[in-house]
């Protein structure tokens, strides 16, 4: 097999620490009918990798290749694509959890993963943002059907999905409250939170009152105690998928509403955030950029959990 025929790309043979990651060499996948062959320029780091590395989560034993976000330029297009043509920039979320693998040189996806990538930000910019983006506008957008005027809740907002899901709720007209550690809260206000809460000095179910929308984004105990926040009628949406029965059974009782989601891949849901940030109305906090080699150190950093913002590996 030529190099040609090849990439570079960070696998895994085994579960565990960022040591268990190494820089291989694999075939150059080539993209199937109404798929694209996506060269990777940026491709971000999320929880959702150092967990997957760890456990195997959706994707059990290894060998695999993690990465779901990717901004690039179409290589080339499988029979049937009409939507993008060799040379255009893009980005997006590979299909979540089974079509991971953007932690490479090249990647394929079905086309409709991606959107055109704003002109106006670098591919860093852009390979940050699309799973925290769909995660927090299928959120708050679709499942809460946030409005302005409402009230938001939204825990580790200093966090990946955190400081976007801030942006989105701003843009849609919201007040936003926020949890993070004190020494975050002027980087809260910076992007827009109303009211900053210390979690580590106030419990946030005593205090914050009225609330329409809560997004959680750290699971255990936070979902159940984030529905006594509530109005009648309002909603907490969890992004970690599987807890206790009893979130759904209490918010029965107090009259509102709980919903446990996944993000999904959505070419709708990635044209609406490319608008956002056309408009200056979404930008991604970059914590740190490492070369595709340096994957591990990046999963280092991101396993510490006192990230602000979001960490992104560069593909040469």
């Amino acid at each position: 097999m030529s190099n040609d025929d090849t990439m570079r790309a960070i696998g895994q043979d085994v579960l565990g620490g960022p040591e268990v990651l190494k820089e291989v060499r694999l075939p150059r996948p080539a993209p199937r009918p109404n798929e694209v062959l996506v060269r990777v320029r940026a491709a971000g780091v999320n929880p959702t990798d150092w967990k997957h590395r760890e456990t195997g989560g959706f994707l059990g034993e290894p060998p695999f290749v993690l990465g779901w976000d990717v901004s690039g330029v179409v290589e080339e297009v499988g029979i049937g694509v009409a939507l993008f043509e060799p040379g255009d920039e893009v980005f997006g979320m590979l299909p979540y959890p089974f079509g991971h693998g953007s932690h490479a040189e090249y990647v394929t996806a079905p086309a409709r993963a991606f959107a055109r990538k704003p002109a106006g930000v670098d591919h860093v910019q852009a390979g940050a943002l699309p799973l925290v983006s769909l995660t927090a506008w299928q959120a708050l957008v679709e499942r809460a059907g946030l409005r302005a005027g409402q009230r938001v809740l939204i825990h580790a907002a200093a966090g990946g999905v955190g400081h976007v899901a801030v942006q989105i709720a701003k843009a849609r007209g919201a007040y936003v409250i926020g949890t993070a550690s004190a020494g975050k809260h002027d980087f809260l206000r910076g992007i827009g939170v109303d009211e900053p809460v210390d979690y580590r000095e106030t419990d946030f179910a005593e205090t914050v009152k009225d609330v329409d929308v809560v997004l959680d984004t750290i699971g255990g105990d936070y979902a159940l105690r984030s529905l006594r926040v509530l109005r009648p009628g309002g909603i907490v949406v969890s992004i970690l998928p599987v807890g206790s029965p009893e979130f759904h059974e209490e918010a029965e009782r107090l009259g509102v509403r709980a919903v446990r989601m996944l993000v999904d891949a959505d070419h709708t849901g990635m044209k609406e955030i490319a608008g956002l940030v056309e408009s200056g109305g979404l930008r991604a906090t970059i914590a740190g950029t490492f070369p595709l080699a340096d994957a591990a150190e990046a999963h280092r950093r991101g396993g510490t959990g006192r990230t602000t913002g979001k960490l992104v590996l560069v593909v040469d």
